[in-house]
């Protein structure tokens, strides 16, 4: 980009008038100034001259008037000066103003009459002449007039030379500025601009990489965002075109965002999917002085964020972050994500009261360890279910006002917290097809029934048309539940419950991430940091490199997986000094016992190993705990040589698809808890039973070890499980399902 002569002319012109705009007020003033100094010379000068006169009897002849007619000489300016009545000439001093007073008869008339001095200028000949006149009174009366003449030719003189000098002065200046602005524009405008046409012709042909640069000058950091974001539209356009070719060549239905979005135009057409959920997928929080966006880390969030990016509609949940209600509108809601708007999150405001009953105690106290099953003791208050029924009515209502004027809306719950929600919402409007998936495990009946009210959560639940879990095991304990719980009638056959003239349909739906063709590419060799380069940023040096991801959560058997590591470094001595696990690590729910002791012994058990086999420039396990975000995960999916999710019991475990995802080279290990969801897809991990420290040891050394080729087998094995049953298949069909209850 650069500028062309018609513009350099254009602002030359344009600062030779704004010079001359300059010096023509500055000449003004001074003209002002001049003229104003002149009268006043002349005022003075007229004064004393009043005072000899009166002094004087015989002016015509007055010694001390010729003495003060020569005094004035001095003035460079001034020419003459004469003293008449009633247009008779009493007193002239220099002979060469007497053709100047036919000039100014009339005006000396005018000046006795008036009893009024006043100055003018006249032009005579070629010269400019200042006249002053001014009344002279004896005995209170005026009958004479004094006339001073001054060659005003000097202010011209003076003017003309400002206008020389100040018009190029101002021009030099304004120049000089107009030049330091091309040369801003040049170098800080249309340079990063070519910058960003460079960018985006990279971008058009292919590198990806580029999209994630930022720019290099900060107010154009909008335009580099909203171009970004088109280029990444064009290269997800580009992705789904290929996508579609390789559909055709394989004969493969791979579910995408726009397959999804196509099929929710079918099924919903002109209906809104509301989707219902404790944990936000965006959160506003305080950092100094400005407010940013954070996604908080969830299993629930990463499934379900793009079903709405693809989808539309609206996410209820609660607000969270410190800044959430001073960003949304009045009624609470929020488009996002931030700079693509595809949905809108309505946030509902629940009181500390109401998070220490109602989430920390009865959803985090009782149902967690209740469905999970690892040994830790659930915990019943009636405080607690109290505010569990309080909060969900509040989620029920907030439903019902955006659904009163939607005929046949879709509503899906999600998950431990909302049990109650189904039923609420049904009771209300029989219309609402609702669905509730329950992203944890679900118990046996015998453990379930530790709960004081089971019943009322299982009517609650069966207040939906369609009940979803990860898997047919625990679709089978919550049919058990029932049956044995209450009054109902289970059809084993179609796995339906029956209350009344109720029916509820409980199915499995595997939940997944989003993973397509585009990101499938066993071609694709990306330039990933290598392990020990990875470790260098923390001092340590090491050649292989393990990684743990996860909130610090005692269902995740962090502990556990640091003493199979402590057993293996225990037998297989050479790798110390060259293995060291990561554990990523993201404090949850200090305020419950159970958690906070979860994370000392995790703190504790990772200090004692690290201790035991240190040496320098090395530890065996680096603990960092705090949220990070995907961004921050996603280098150390990459490098790490293998991934160990070591659920003591989980519904599914994202962690192991994601990390499977992030391996385009289609190498790495996933060892894998049998006790996860995730262990019944993915057939390539090696399946550990996490409370088996000797056996967690050997998958540790046979990850290590395993050749490259096994490693692609494998992987390549479940990244093809993870791309045919992705998120977007997930939610079609939750969504098709739904549709046909209503049908």
């Amino acid at each position: 980009m650069k500028i062309n002569l018609p513009f350099m002319i254009s602002a030359i012109l344009a600062v030779a008038l704004v010079a001359l705009a300059f010096t023509i007020f500055q000449i003004s003033g001074e003209r002002e100034r001049l003229n104003n100094e002149l009268e006043e010379r002349n005022s003075l000068i007229a004064r004393e001259l009043n005072e000899i006169i009166i002094a004087t009897p015989e002016v015509e002849n007055s010694k001390s008037l010729i003495k003060f007619s020569d005094s004035l000489s001095h003035y460079s300016n001034f020419i003459g000066m004469a003293l008449l009545t009633k247009g008779k000439q009493i007193f002239t001093f220099n002979e060469k103003i007497k053709p100047f007073l036919r000039f100014s008869n009339d005006y000396i008339e005018q000046s006795i009459i008036a009893d009024s001095a006043f100055g003018k200028f006249i032009k005579i000949g070629k010269e400019e002449i200042y006249q002053y006149i001014k009344p002279v009174k004896k005995d209170r009366v005026p009958d004479s007039a004094m006339i001073i003449y001054f060659d005003a030719g000097y202010i011209d003189k003076i003017l003309k030379s400002i206008l020389l000098k100040n018009f190029f002065r101002w021009f030099i200046q304004v120049f000089l500025m107009l030049a330091a602005t091309v040369l801003l524009i040049r170098w800080g405008i249309f340079k990063p601009i070519n910058s960003i046409v460079n960018w985006l012709r990279a971008v058009r042909g292919g590198n990806t990489e580029l999209l994630e640069e930022k720019s290099k000058i900060g107010f154009l950091e909008p335009l580099h965002r909203e171009i970004r974001n088109i280029a990444q539209d064009m290269q997800e356009a580009r992705a789904v075109a290929e996508e579609e070719a390789r559909l055709r060549t394989m004969g493969e239905a791979i579910w995408t965002q726009d397959r999804l979005r196509e099929e929710v135009r079918k099924l919903l057409p002109d209906k809104t999917l509301i989707v219902v959920s404790n944990r936000e997928p965006y959160m506003h929080i305080h950092e100094g002085r400005e407010i940013k966006c954070i996604v908080p880390a969830s299993g629930m969030v990463t499934a379900m964020e793009p079903v709405l990016k693809a989808c539309g509609g609206l996410w209820i949940a609660s607000g969270s972050g410190d800044a959430d209600f001073e960003t949304v509108d009045k009624d609470g809601k929020i488009a996002v994500p931030p700079g693509e708007e595809k949905y809108i999150l309505k946030r509902l405001r629940i009181t500390k009261e109401e998070d220490e009953h109602f989430y920390l105690g009865f959803s985090n106290e009782g149902l967690w360890p209740l469905c999970h099953l690892t040994f830790t003791r659930p915990i019943f208050r009636e405080i607690d279910w109290e505010y569990y029924k309080k909060v969900n009515q509040t989620f029920a209502d907030a439903v019902l006002d955006e659904i009163k004027n939607l005929e046949q809306p879709f509503v899906l719950v999600q998950d431990f917290h909302f049990a109650l929600l189904p039923g609420m919402i049904k009771n209300a409007r029989p219309d609402v097809t609702v669905a509730i998936f329950w992203h944890i495990p679900w118990p046996n009946p015998e453990a379930f029934s530790i709960c004081p009210w089971q019943k009322e959560i299982l009517k609650g639940m069966l207040g939906s048309d369609l009940i979803g879990f990860h898997t047919q095991y625990q679709c089978n304990n919550f049919l058990e539940t029932v049956n044995n719980a209450i009054d109902s009638r289970v059809k084993w056959d179609n796995f339906t419950v029956k209350i009344s003239d109720r029916t509820t349909l409980v199915r499995s739906f595997p939940i997944s991430i989003a993973f397509t063709l585009k990101d499938y590419d066993n071609h694709k060799y990306e330039n990933t940091l290598l392990p020990g380069e990875l470790l260098a940023r923390y001092n340590l040096s090491a050649q292989y490199m393990g990684i743990g991801v996860e909130r610090i959560d005692y269902t995740k058997g962090i502990a556990e997986r640091f003493l199979a590591i402590e057993h293996f470094l225990n037998n297989n001595p050479e790798f110390i000094g060259r293995f060291t696990f990561v554990q990523l690590g993201a404090p949850s729910r200090m305020v419950i016992k159970s958690y906070s002791d979860t994370i000392s012994r995790v703190e504790s058990e990772a200090a004692r190993i690290n201790q035991k086999f240190k040496v320098k420039d090395w530890m065996p396990i680096l603990l960092l705990v705090r949220h990070h975000s995907h961004e921050e995960i996603a280098p150390f999916y990459k490098a790490a040589n293998f991934c160990m999710v070591t659920s003591l019991h989980d519904g599914m475990n994202l962690v192991a698809k994601e990390f499977v995802a992030s391996r385009n080279n289609n190498d790495g290990v996933l060892i894998l808890s049998r006790f996860a969801g995730a262990s019944r897809e993915l057939k390539g991990a090696l399946k550990i039973n996490p409370y088996d420290t000797v056996q967690m040891s050997e998958a540790i050394k046979l990850a290590l070890e395993m050749p490259k080729k096994t490693q692609t087998h494998r992987m390549q094995q479940m990244r093809q499980q993870i791309v045919e049953n992705n998120i977007y298949l997930w939610a079609a069909r939750i969504l098709r399902t739904m549709v046909s209850i209503q049908s």
